[in-house]
């Protein structure tokens, strides 16, 4: 009997132990960019977001668990396993919400050839690779996505990244890109036959426009050259001549000291003439009487 009971908890020991080795241990999704899965799904960081809600509506339920979107045996057929317009959801009906056409996902903000920081959470850690996709320039938020907005080949792809604070970490150069894009996250665990799937969306941030450049009015110039022309013109140097030609304007030293050389010169002029001809008349006058005054003598 006593050998029966321990052989039954020795039984129960190793299947415990056996437990992490099973396909259904590895787990995780991406928080940064926040993807839609860590946002919506069960256990998500913002499940009261208006589309998640939507989403939640669209799933006739409550969503998977956030770190649970996958799928086994995939093997690398990504495209032949999850089919178009089901890339968000990998295909499963527990995550069917996810695939909604909507620019009002929780997003994070980037820009065009920002490097951004991936921060792959992982509940339960496994030896891997990531394929990281970005979607391409003329992607619309408004129809599901599908493959070909992907391109043939990954934006990056990520061999056994290190693992910091329950994190895959990596990093990613973002091409040129507008608007909402979206990042396609595939997680292919090697020590487990599951593959994972995330779509995170981005808003791209418009670039910032060139500030117009403003050049001085043609008139400023010739402004300045004129009022440093002025006091030199009025400086009362009479050591030359220069100052005063070089404005159309005569100095007003050169008004007030011409005019009063030659007003003084006309006054003294014609103070002669007057005095030479008062001088004159008297000496005619003074004949006259002189010559009366013999013509009685001699009568």
């Amino acid at each position: 009997m006593i050998i029966r009971r321990l052989a039954a908890m020795a039984g129960v020991v190793t299947a415990a132990a056996l437990l992490p080795a099973l396909p259904a241990a590895a787990h995780g999704a991406p928080t940064t960019p926040i993807s839609r899965t860590a946002a919506c799904a069960s256990g998500g960081s913002d499940t009261g977001a208006a589309a998640c809600k939507a989403a939640k509506t669209a799933n006739g339920g409550a969503l998977g668990n956030f770190d649970n979107l996958r799928i086994p045996d995939v093997n690398g057929n990504d495209r032949a396993r999850v089919p178009d317009g089901k890339l968000c959801s990998g295909g499963l009906d527990a995550y069917r919400g996810l695939d909604l056409a909507r620019d009002d996902f929780p997003a994070t903000s980037v820009s065009s050839g920002q490097t951004l920081k991936v921060k792959y959470r992982a509940t339960i850690p496994h030896a891997g690779s990531f394929r990281i996709y970005l979607t391409n320039s003329g992607y619309k938020a408004t129809k599901k996505l599908a493959w070909s907005d992907l391109g043939s080949k990954p934006l990056a792809e990520v061999k056994e990244p290190a693992l910091h604070d329950g994190a895959y970490s990596m990093t990613v150069k973002l091409p040129q890109r507008t608007g909402r894009q979206i990042l396609y996250i595939v997680w292919e665990t090697s020590s487990t036959p599951d593959t994972y799937y995330s779509c995170s969306d981005l808003s791209f941030k418009a670039a910032a426009k060139p500030k117009p450049t403003t050049k001085a009015p043609a008139s400023s110039a010739p402004a300045s050259k004129k009022a440093t022309a002025s006091p030199a013109a009025a400086a009362p140097d009479t050591t030359t001549s220069a100052a005063p030609a070089a404005t159309t304007e005569p100095s007003e030293q050169a008004q007030v000291l011409t005019p009063v050389g030659d007003q003084s010169s006309a006054t003294l002029g014609h103070s002669l003439i007057a005095g030479a001809a008062v001088l004159g008349g008297g000496a005619v006058l003074w004949a006259a009487i002189g010559g009366i005054r013999r013509r009685r003598r001699q009568s």
